[in-house]
């Protein structure tokens, strides 16, 4: 990556943004994004623009002011601030769990939500965990959208809008510094560039960190990152009623990976050599930030997206197309276990400390075709067609370390390497195709009662073509075994239909209240051939080469209303999902195998609450609560972990702030904001083997802005109690610290 051009680039965009100031202009708006029209809150949750407190959806909504208020920038940022919704990164880059609602995702599986951003679906989990800028709204729904919003949504969806291109020219300018040697800089440039007929709107972000967490044995940092995005937006006016946007975004991210620690394996804290074990000492509340592995990690990704969306206006109606081209390449590498100064020429006690990479190249095509009536008449409709083709390769290795690094394995093995020999090879093809058929349809059937029915039929095939060199080898390159079947070609396909019936009660303006029943569907897929195999070596029976699809049927009920003329909103919402073959990861240390298996049957009964309100003048509140019981009913893997707790899932959630801004002089603001998310306990595996304890963290913000929103100053600090805790644990005692605390400084400069 040749970070040098990549400044000057986005230096030059905003510089251009400079030269190019005016007044601020309204968004184009093109996809509809949702809109604050006094205090009415206008949302987009169904496809059409209605108030938020008209749809019959638990939804949690974020605009503009609110992203930059709570300086959102990033998937944690806003996932903190909605109940029932948590996140846990590990790993690398592309590697994140959402659990929402008591549903989770796992390592190298589909996540429980589907992620829509400028109405084009994400078809790639590894690409969701970016640096989020220049954005118009964020909303997150919860419970199944899959009629709606497509694959992956069996318990939600977060649809993301950023700013469109604008009319007159405007942009922005931010530089950030930090804790960790972090330094940051994003712009965007928005006008008219033909006229009324073609918009434009170009942003950028680049994002350096050193990082915080040492490295005792190499005496370096080891959570170092480096992000560079850069996103384009053009708006087509064809006609009066034909409209066109051409969208294209790029990510780069460098950075660290696999920062682990194996908790029963005792290091020294001056060397980081292995002192002895005790394989008694694992606990998800046990956390180490000193970290002695003989290799940095590294995780390299590259991913880009090309989308074209088309709207026509009938007059009685409107046609929507969105095409879709994306693209994903991401190498990571690391130690193996236990991650620590140990290597094959030194040993340590008693085994060695190897390395482990894993390489993903994935292209997908996506075209969207819906047919949508018009907004205002009694009865209300939507038809729809999906069609997405996939292709990708994986592969997983172990090698021996020679203490001369880490090469990175892509499609082919360093056999007989004489610095890093490969020692396992596990790698496949897939070739996957899946399409759909959705509608949706509203009845207004008094002007208090509206009846819903939507539904949508999938289809996953998926192709695996094994490679003909997997197989375990030794430091010569010689073949000792095979690892599953090398060469074989497997086949499945997953398919559901997924209906959902909604009623809607509006007594007032201020005040509905509503009940569902939806299915969802998740695919299920092929995990790497022969793990299988592997895992009965190591002792783990009844794990299979195929994971099979997670059905989920959700009943729901709930309300919403404001009162003081909007000014305080209060909703609630109350659930039971029963869900089969609900998806959990197994990691197998030996050849650094991932593997998916399913929980049989879970059921969870849970709920959110949300109050919002602003008590004076400038001074506004907030308060959510998510419960999530799970209870898991039938484990064929394990039969004893039946009544236990499902894994990822917190009991429960809280979210809580205030804010406050007020004048200081004629021209500057004072801005104060505290935020403070509490996790409940939560367990890691089926098993339940350890908690990790409840979590308290607070993010606090303050400083100074422009009155008229020209400029602002300021300051804000994450996890302001330095709350010391894991993201992530792994049966076994694989455990991943969570960040300290950060604080940041940042200017921007509005135009």
């Amino acid at each position: 990556m040749i970070i040098n051009r990549k400044i000057m680039a986005l230096l030059g965009t905003t510089i251009l943004a400079g030269i190019s100031s005016g007044a601020l202009a309204q968004s184009a708006n093109p996809g509809n994004e949702p809109q604050a029209v006094e205090d009415t809150i206008i949302v987009t949750a169904r496809g059409r623009q209605e108030t938020l407190i008209e749809v019959p959806l638990s939804e949690t909504v974020f605009d503009s002011v609110k992203i930059q208020d709570a300086r959102i920038d990033q998937v944690d940022d806003f996932i903190a601030l909605t109940p029932g919704v948590t996140i846990a990164n590990s790993q690398d880059s592309g590697t994140n769990f959402i659990t929402i609602r008591g549903m989770s995702q796992t390592r190298n599986g589909e996540p429980p939500v589907a992620v829509v951003v400028d109405d084009v679906l994400q078809v790639n989990a590894r690409a969701f965990d970016q640096g989020l800028f220049d954005l118009q709204s964020i909303e997150v729904v919860r419970g199944p959208q899959g009629a709606l919003y497509g694959r992956n949504a069996t318990n939600g969806a977060i649809i993301i809008h950023t700013k469109a291109p604008t009319d007159t020219f405007e942009g922005y300018a931010q530089a950030t510094v930090g804790r960790g040697n972090e330094y940051a800089l994003e712009g965007s440039v928005s006008g008219p560039i033909s006229g009324d007929k073609v918009s434009g709107r170009f942003s950028g972000r680049y994002y350096n960190r050193d990082g915080i967490f040492n490295n005792v044995f190499l005496n370096k940092k080891v959570d170092f990152s480096k992000e560079f995005n850069l996103r384009g937006h053009l708006h087509f006016n064809v006609s009066e009623n034909f409209t066109a946007d051409v969208r294209g975004s790029l990510t780069e991210t460098d950075g660290s990976a696999l920062n682990f620690t194996f908790q029963p394996v005792l290091t020294d804290p001056q060397t980081g050599f292995v002192s002895g074990f005790d394989f008694g000492r694992s606990s998800a509340n046990l956390v180490q930030r000193d970290f002695s592995a003989t290799n940095l990690g590294f995780d390299s990704r590259n991913a880009g997206q090309l989308s074209l969306r088309l709207n026509y206006d009938f007059g009685w109606g409107t046609f929507r197309s969105v095409s879709a081209y994306d693209s994903i390449t991401q190498t990571t590498g690391g130690d193996q276990f236990p991650y620590s100064a140990n290597s094959t020429i030194n040993p340590g006690i008693t085994f060695f400390d190897g390395t482990q990479t894993q390489y993903v190249d994935v292209e997908a095509f996506s075209q969207e075709f819906r047919l949508s009536s018009r907004d205002d008449q009694s009865v209300r409709w939507m038809f729809g067609a999906y069609y997405l083709d996939t292709s990708r390769f994986i592969s997983s290795t172990t090698g021996n370390d020679l203490e001369q690094g880490i090469r990175r394995v892509q499609r082919n093995p360093f056999l007989g390497d004489a610095g890093n020999p490969t020692t396992s090879f596990i790698a496949d093809d897939n070739n996957n195709t899946a399409w759909a058929l959705f509608f949706n349809t509203a009845w207004d059937v008094t002007d208090k009662i509206e009846l819903a029915f939507a539904g949508r039929y999938d289809e996953d095939e998926r192709n695996q073509i094994v490679d003909s060199r997997q197989g375990a080898y030794d430091g010569t390159g010689a073949f000792l075994a095979a690892i599953g079947t090398p060469g074989a070609v497997n086949h499945k396909t997953f398919s559901k239909f997924q209906p959902k019936v909604t009623a809607r009660y509006k007594a007032s303006d201020d005040l509905s209240f509503y009940a569902s029943w939806g299915q969802g569907f998740r695919s299920g897929q092929f995990n790497q051939n022969g793990v299988g195999s592997v895992a009965a070596g190591a002792g783990i029976a009844g794990i299979k080469d195929t994971l099979s699809q997670e059905d989920s049927t959700t009943y729901e009920a709930g309300f919403k209303s404001q009162f003081m003329g909007g000014r305080t909103r209060v909703s609630g919402a109350f659930y039971r999902t029963n869900v089969t073959n609900a998806p959990y990861f197994v990691f197998i240390g030996a050849v650094g195998a991932q593997v998916l298996v399913g929980i049989d049957k879970v059921e969870i009964t849970g709920g959110e609450f949300e109050l919002s309100t602003r008590l004076t003048e400038g001074l506004d509140a907030y308060v959510g609560l998510g419960i999530s019981d799970s209870n898991i009913k039938t484990y064929n893997l394990n039969p004893a972990a039946v009544g236990n707790k499902a894994p990822y899932v917190p009991n429960s959630t809280i979210n809580a702030g205030l804010q406050y801004r007020t004048p200081i002089s004629n021209t500057l603001n004072l801005f104060g904001r505290v935020d403070y998310e509490r996790r409940g306990k939560q367990y890691w595996d089926p098993e339940n083997s350890t908690p990790r304890s409840r979590l308290d963290l607070v993010n606090v913000r303050a400083g100074v802005e422009d009155i008229d929103g020209k400029w602002s100053l300021i300051g804000s600090i994450d996890n302001l109690t330095d709350e010391v805790y894991n993201s992530e644990w792994v049966l076994g005692g694989f455990a991943h610290a969570a960040s300290p605390r950060i604080w940041r400084l940042d200017f921007r400069v509005n135009f």
